[in-house]
């Protein structure tokens, strides 16, 4: 086999891959309406939350001594990971959407997609790979409930349902993805 294959088989991706497109196929056709109604974020953020959940899975490997002692350089494949892993979950929607109805933008799928894989890579930083989905489903669970967002402060922390164009949703977005990747990618997952 191919070192491809192998990593992509120890890392659990065929499995996270059929997840992520399960859990878009069922949005399609159980909201063929695009959710609440138009302009409303929460179906798609749902959707592309699942399917970075669902990727964050194999954000650690079968064995952690053997990925730490192994001759590869790690840092540029961790990155890769999440940086892939981000823009197939983005696609995924993307797809769903060109067959059906639109229910975001690109430009908020890719925003929130970018975020949510930030959020995962450092919650595999911080608490390992089988725990990487804690962080983007936190972050999600608050800001379903929280208030309206009239505050900078409130616009950082729902982020993930403002419209495409916001600044703080973006600068947060992008902040959690670049700081999230370089985490994961320098320091792996924890054990």
């Amino acid at each position: 086999m191919r070192w491809l294959t192998l990593y992509a088989r120890s890392r659990q991706i065929p499995a996270s891959l059929a997840a992520v497109l399960i859990s878009a196929l069922a949005v399609a056709v159980l909201a063929p309406d695009g959710g609440a109604g138009p302009g409303d974020p929460k179906l798609p953020v749902l959707v592309l939350a699942a399917g970075v959940m669902a990727a964050s899975i194999g954000l650690s490997g079968q064995d952690l001594a053997l990925d730490r002692t192994a001759a590869v350089r790690w840092v540029p494949r961790r990155a890769a990971h999440v940086l892939l892993a981000g823009a197939v979950v983005a696609a995924v929607l993307l797809t769903v959407q060109a067959v059906g109805e639109d229910m975001a933008t690109t430009g908020f799928v890719v925003r929130d997609s970018a975020g949510l894989m930030g959020l995962a890579a450092l919650g595999a930083a911080l608490s390992g790979g089988q725990y990487a989905w804690t962080l983007p489903f936190a972050w999600l669970s608050f800001s379903f409930f929280a208030p309206p967002p009239t505050s900078t402060p409130m616009r950082v922390a729902g982020w993930m349902l403002l419209p495409p164009g916001t600044t703080e949703a973006t600068w947060t977005a992008t902040g959690l993805a670049v700081v999230g990747t370089l985490a994961y990618a320098v320091a792996g997952p924890r054990r």
